[in-house]
């Protein structure tokens, strides 16, 4: 790898923090009822996320969604099986259940994420139009509709938002 796709990779993975990041500023402007920061935040998120995307696609990281399935499918797979439960070891091990807990809501959701990906990929052309829904505790995401209670976090319906 040259030292520009190394820069590359660095860049994108910082605007990517950055852009989640400034989400989650805005996400708590918004419940101190600053609103006006709130919308600041949202749009260096946006523009930090037009810049992840340039830089990646660079990098050659955006191909046919084929492709883009197979490798979303095998990331969420290195997640759940491999990253995920190194964490939540460790977690354990440091008595930290906040990390622990966030750890395997996460390790949960990335294997649905890829169970959902690879029916994406083997139905491909005959895919039915659904809907998408993700728990805003744990993000555990659903098609069709949304449960009454989240399989892995029991929160309620109401906790789920419709993706578009």
């Amino acid at each position: 790898m040259t030292k520009s796709e190394k820069n590359l990779a660095e860049a994108f993975a910082g605007e990517s923090q950055a852009n989640r990041k400034y989400l989650a500023f805005a996400k708590k402007a918004d419940e101190e009822g600053l609103v006006q920061v709130a919308k600041l935040f949202r749009a260096a998120a946006a523009a930090e996320t037009v810049h992840a995307h340039a830089h990646l696609r660079v990098l050659g990281g955006i191909g046919d969604t084929v492709e883009n399935l197979k490798e979303a499918i095998s990331g969420e797979t290195h997640e759940f099986m491999e990253m995920y439960p190194r964490m939540i070891n460790e977690a354990v091990e440091e008595e930290n259940k906040g990390a622990q807990m966030s750890f395997m809501y996460a390790n949960a959701v990335e294997k649905i994420h890829a169970e959902l990906y690879q029916a994406a990929l083997d139905a491909m052309a005959g895919l039915d139009e659904t809907a998408y829904f993700v728990c805003d505790v744990c993000g555990n995401t659903v098609e069709g509709e949304a449960p009454d209670r989240c399989s892995i976090c029991a929160v309620s319906k109401d906790h789920f938002m419709k993706i578009d």
